[in-house]
């Protein structure tokens, strides 16, 4: 059994928390403005600087919710204070990556260049030819953006050719014996 939803949650110095009488709550911090709409069920408390998510009964969809909530507000409240980055690679001959203005242009093998347009409130950074960098605040947006760039090719098993993720661990097969 999760016991997420238990933990308080710490504000740091400089992050101002808004909960509104509809259960939305707002994040303000160094690096910008978040805010989510938590459940209608949960109660949320905040008492120097922290914040306390309460359930109101025992059952399993609230329980669910305690927990998500929890961490929702927690994922906000660390999104405003550092960021979220995801690191990806890309592995392949001829497979290369530059930064054009606010666009992403892949060659990834294709008869074309992959252009990505960065999404509103996240920023990417082609350091080399062979990394990118996804910035943002929101957690979720990261992910997606990360996962939206790593889907034009995603790593092969027989030779690893492709964009993953910074670390990631891709299984390789063995390819066909001769006679």
């Amino acid at each position: 059994m999760s016991r997420i939803g238990f933990k308080p949650i710490d504000v740091p110095a400089g992050v101002e928390i808004n909960i509104d009488e509809n259960n939305v709550v707002t994040v303000k911090g160094p690096k910008g403005q978040l805010s989510e709409a938590i459940d209608s069920a949960m109660k949320i408390a905040i008492n120097e600087n922290v914040l306390v998510v309460e359930r109101p009964t025992e059952n399993k969809k609230h329980k669910s919710l305690h927990g998500l909530s929890r961490t929702l507000i927690s994922n906000m409240v660390e999104g405003v204070t550092k960021g979220y980055e995801k690191k990806l690679e890309i592995v392949g001959v001829g497979y290369r990556v530059q930064k054009q203005g606010k666009k992403l242009v892949l060659s990834l093998g294709f008869s074309h260049p992959v252009e990505m347009e960065d999404p509103a409130g996240i920023e990417t950074e082609a350091p080399t030819q062979t990394e990118i960098i996804v910035r943002g605040i929101n957690k979720q947006l990261v992910g997606n953006y990360a996962a939206k760039i790593r889907d034009w090719r995603r790593p092969e098993p027989y030779k690893g050719k492709g964009i993953r993720y910074s670390g990631e661990n891709v299984r390789r097969k063995e390819g066909k014996t001769g006679k």
